[in-house]
């Protein structure tokens, strides 16, 4: 079953105006949120640590950031941008104490929601709309009159408006432009932690390390290795992101697409899918969402030491050299 997607047909701004969005959290995704909601004329509150360069940097863009207890008590939508193992003790200490009647509380991610850290009141809306793409990118594409797509859930329905609050939203940081995507806090948190997990960030980084060490065990210059398995990465992943896997074998050479095609499945093996539904598993469970919480709560030493250990490997000790002799990079 294909998913239901609005446009800006679908959206209406005028169902924002009149309402004061708080943004709790002047990170990347709510710097990029802020600009886009403020210069398509919605009224926008900026909560964000004092002393902190998040704080620095909405006083340069021109807002007067306030403390999360007062952006909560004055915004009709409230939309929390910290980091998901901030959001309990934000929303816990700062936010449910003044939540109003008919309020709407507001995501761009649902691992709280979903895995029950945060259990709002009844008699409020609740609602994600989550751009696919860095607040950055929210706020460029804003800026070229262009879009980047987002997705929308909706958890609870109090007023009956939660959907059309939503797409004004989407509508009013660009996302209308390129399309809404209806999702569910479950599907949206789940699939999310999924792809980072063994794709976009866990999958990628073993599979550039496992490709590296191989290299550097046979006897190649570390350098050639970082280029061949790390650097030219990029390249490729440009070329799948305009035109797709097939697009990008059709742009390499035939020597290259003969080897994807037949060494590929070789390396992403019916093992390799084996654990990939196992951590699947370990995620719809709630057993990593467990993890990691308890790993905040004392101290984060596993991270900790695991990011030592990754920052001192040999490929980011080449990649830093490397690097500094492509300024382009920069």
């Amino acid at each position: 079953m294909m998913a239901k997607i609005y446009y800006e047909k679908d959206a209406d701004l005028k169902v924002l105006k009149g309402k004061k969005v708080a943004i709790i959290g002047y990170g990347i995704q709510g710097r990029g949120q802020s600009l886009n909601l403020r210069d398509s004329g919605i009224e926008v509150l900026i909560s964000e640590l004092k002393g902190t360069q998040n704080y620095q940097n909405s006083l340069e863009d021109g807002f007067k950031p306030v403390s999360a207890e007062e952006a909560a008590k004055a915004g009709d939508v409230i939309q929390i941008l910290t980091q998901d193992h901030i959001q309990v003790k934000v929303f816990k200490e700062s936010i449910l104490p003044h939540l109003k009647e008919g309020n709407s509380l507001m995501f761009s991610h649902g691992f709280a929601i979903h895995f029950g850290q945060i259990i709002p009141p009844g008699n409020v809306d609740v609602f994600m709309i989550a751009p696919k793409g860095p607040g950055s990118l929210v706020r460029q594409m804003y800026l070229e009159k262009k879009g980047v797509p987002c997705l929308v859930a909706i958890y609870q329905n109090y007023t009956g408006k939660a959907l059309s609050i939503a797409l004004s939203y989407a509508k009013a940081i660009g996302g209308a432009k390129a399309g809404v995507v209806e999702t569910t806090f479950k599907e949206e948190t789940e699939t999310d932690l999924f792809g980072e997990q063994t794709v976009l960030c866990g999958g990628v980084s073993a599979l550039i390390k496992a490709g590296f060490e191989t290299l550097i065990q046979a006897g190649y210059q570390p350098e050639i290795a970082y280029f061949e398995t790390c650097h030219e990465l990029k390249l490729i992943v440009d070329i799948i992101n305009d035109k797709g896997i097939t697009g990008m074998r059709k742009g390499v050479s035939d020597t290259a697409e003969y080897g994807d095609l037949t060494r590929g499945p070789r390396i992403i093996t019916e093992k390799t899918k084996k654990e990939m539904k196992k951590i699947l598993t370990e995620i719809q469970s709630g057993e990593f969402a467990k993890e990691w919480i308890l790993e905040n709560q004392v101290g984060r030493p596993v991270f900790n030491s695991l990011s030592r250990k990754d920052e001192a490997h040999p490929l980011e000790v080449v990649g830093k050299r490397l690097r500094a002799m492509m300024p382009w990079l920069k």
